[in-house]
């Protein structure tokens, strides 16, 4: 029997960023498993730019909730990789990894075998989610798609009865493509014959898109419109919401948060659950209002705009449409002293275009620079000097993030910190034990 560090191991050492199998090859791997997303019971199935983590997370909460074995699979992970397969709203135990991992690893020696190209990173533990799914008796299983959505792993999961597209933003232009609407056509790819796509309708290029693909398969489309959706009231990380549908009267919700974006999310999610209305074969499944409300309510989902110490607050943001929500979400902690800003960035992101967002959206009272280290560490003197440029005028680099941290709490007096810039600059603080 392997062990988990064994495990975690052979996976790391496995390319993050492979070029995606084909088809035929993840469809073959399936059949070599014994085809365990037939075993993992409804499969919904989620892409998007920002928000996918969220609403698979509201979504698995109302479920469970209504007395479902659920199995939710996403991506990234924040400090262990375990975090990306939860059954019943746990991350699974590092026996369970270690199983799985073998039995993944054992499909993977024989298609090698054959010749075939090896699972990547991202395909192999989305294989062993499947296992471990499977194993379990799941209900309901939520896929969360790790890039884009034609060509990733997940899309090659079978049948599903629900399409989920988050909010679009330019991200991963290298891959997905430099406009909106390529962006919205590589995550309209989950979408599938008659079964219906519920989306976030806050981009009209985006919106025209996913419409057009749904009526090329015939699939039902239920957008989800600002004007579904308000705040009733937002105070010490709580918020009322409310929802009236197109098709449905007025409905009173509660989240724990204090990002008003959340309530994007979890209207998202209450539309998603009302669409599945329509399938009779679904009624046994779904939440009732009341359950519902439980679900969104109990729901936690870490690193957005999560208070980890009194005033202290760690947002994922690393693209130009979360640090919008971001800097919105910031801007109603104002009235709690100065604001203090750590920041740390990846290379291969538009840092420059968040960093002139941050500066003009807050007045930080001051910035800390730190790093991330790896491969696509930058280097904390370049935000400095954009930060200077946009107009902060108190930016300090440390480095070494653990000092980056406690130089920041020293200043922060009776103020607020903010913490963003890179869902890895999110773990790394995450696995700080704050």
């Amino acid at each position: 029997m392997m062990t988990y560090e064994e495990a975690v191991r052979g996976l790391n050492g496995r390319g993050m960023f492979l070029g995606k199998n084909s088809y035929e090859h993840t469809k073959e791997f399936l059949r070599l498993l014994g085809e365990p997303q037939r075993s993992a019971g409804e499969i919904l199935h989620i892409a998007g730019t920002n928000g996918k983590g969220s609403v698979s997370a509201f979504l698995e909460s109302a479920f469970r909730a209504a007395g479902n074995t659920t199995g939710r699979f996403i991506s990234p992970h924040l400090v262990r990789v375990n975090e990306r397969i939860a059954v019943n709203g746990t991350d699974i135990s590092d026996g369970d990894f270690a199983r799985a991992y073998e039995a993944v690893y054992a499909a993977d020696e024989i298609m090698t075998g054959k010749g075939e190209p090896p699972l990547g990173y991202f395909e192999f533990v989305m294989m062993m989610a499947l296992v471990c799914f499977a194993e379990r008796g799941t209900e309901v299983t939520i896929l969360e798609t790790g890039l884009g959505g034609r060509l990733d792993a997940t899309n090659r999961v079978d049948p599903k009865a629900l399409t989920v597209i988050t909010s679009i933003g330019m991200d991963h232009m290298k891959l997905l493509g430099n406009s909106i609407g390529e962006i919205a056509g590589e995550k309209a790819a989950i979408l599938r014959p008659g079964v219906p796509c519920v989306f976030c309708a806050g981009n009209r290029e985006a919106e025209k898109v996913i419409r057009r693909k749904a009526d090329s398969l015939g699939a039902p489309v239920c957008p989800l419109y600002a004007s579904d959706y308000i705040i009733d009231r937002a105070a010490n990380g709580v918020i009322d919401f409310s929802t009236s549908f197109r098709y449905d009267g007025r409905a009173e919700f509660r989240i724990r948060a204090f990002a008003p974006y959340q309530v994007q999310n979890a209207a998202l999610a209450v539309l998603a659950l009302r669409t599945l209305e329509d399938r009779g074969d679904f009624a046994a499944r779904l939440p009732d209002a009341e359950q519902t409300a439980a679900g969104l309510e109990s729901m936690y989902w870490p690193a957005r705009m999560e208070e980890i110490l009194p005033r202290v607050y760690l947002d994922g943001a690393h693209n130009e449409d979360g640090i919008r929500a971001f800097v919105q979400a910031a801007r109603a902690l104002k009235g709690n002293g100065p604001m203090h800003l750590l920041f740390a960035a990846v290379s291969d992101k538009d840092y420059r275009q968040m960093i002139r967002m941050l500066a003009e959206g807050i007045p930080w009272a001051d910035v800390t620079v730190t790093e991330i280290g790896g491969e696509r560490n930058l280097d904390a003197g370049i935000p400095v000097q954009l930060f200077r440029e946009a107009g902060v005028q108190r930016v300090t680099a440390v480095p070494v993030l653990a000092d980056a941290f406690r130089e920041v709490l020293r200043r922060q007096g009776d103020g607020s910190v903010c913490i963003c810039g890179s869902l890895y600059l999110a773990g790394l603080v995450k696995e700080l034990n704050v």
